[in-house]
């Protein structure tokens, strides 16, 4: 199945790289392309894309807020961060926006193409830097007991599922390591979103790093 992706980034001659570089890859199509936010809500609408590849500091209407607006659409595509920003405070409110994944533009090729599936199919793509200070913020943060009363509400299952989805895993590489169905795992994970209130799989993310259920490798 081939990938829809469009480019958000506010400097022209990074732009034309990505859509460059997305186009040597087989499964990747870069439907549309957008310099502001301002300018990636309506062609998201026009060219439904299945991933938005989004730069967070730009002009008019910045990267944060276009996640915003693109998660507000009837059919939301994902969002996979692209920056060269790696302040604690940008990555926590990026995901906590909606954002399916935070990559840094250091990155190799293989590393965005590999992000890209993963957000596509549905799991979270993080940078190692980012993976670091949402493990920072568990090791640091306070008022954890907040955590261990929602957290309660989970079954032994739940949380196992829940640890994993931290991890950043798709619905089928949870399945393949709790050996149950994919149906099975969108269920639970489903029920984990309705039981924390929690509006997407990535806040669920954020959670399971700030509870400690996912640990450093």
């Amino acid at each position: 199945m081939t990938i829809r992706v469009m480019v958000v980034d506010d400097q022209s001659l990074i732009r034309s790289g990505l859509v460059t570089l997305l186009a040597s890859a087989p499964d990747i199509e870069v439907v549309a392309e957008a310099a502001d936010g301002a300018e990636a809500v309506p062609l998201a609408r026009t060219y439904r894309p299945d991933v938005v590849l989004m730069d967070l500091v730009m002009p008019k209407v910045d990267g944060m807020e276009a996640t915003l607006q693109l998660l507000r659409l009837p059919e939301p595509p994902r969002v996979l961060v692209l920056t060269g920003y790696t302040a604690d405070d940008l990555v926590l409110d990026a995901l906590r926006a909606g954002a399916a994944g935070f990559l840094l533009k250091d990155l190799r090729p293989e590393e965005l193409f590999a992000g890209i599936r993963t957000v596509a199919a549905g799991g979270s793509a993080l940078a190692p830097g980012v993976m670091r200070v949402l493990l920072e913020r568990a090791d640091t943060r306070t008022g954890a007991p907040d955590h261990a009363e929602q957290l309660s509400t989970l079954s032994p299952g739940e949380r196992d599922v829940l640890a994993l989805v931290g991890e950043g895993r798709t619905n089928l590489q949870i399945a393949e390591a709790l050996h149950l169905s994919p149906a099975s795992v969108k269920t639970y994970v489903s029920r984990i979103l309705t039981q924390l209130d929690l509006s997407n799989r990535t806040q669920a993310a954020i959670l399971a790093y700030e509870a400690g259920l996912v640990r450093a490798a």
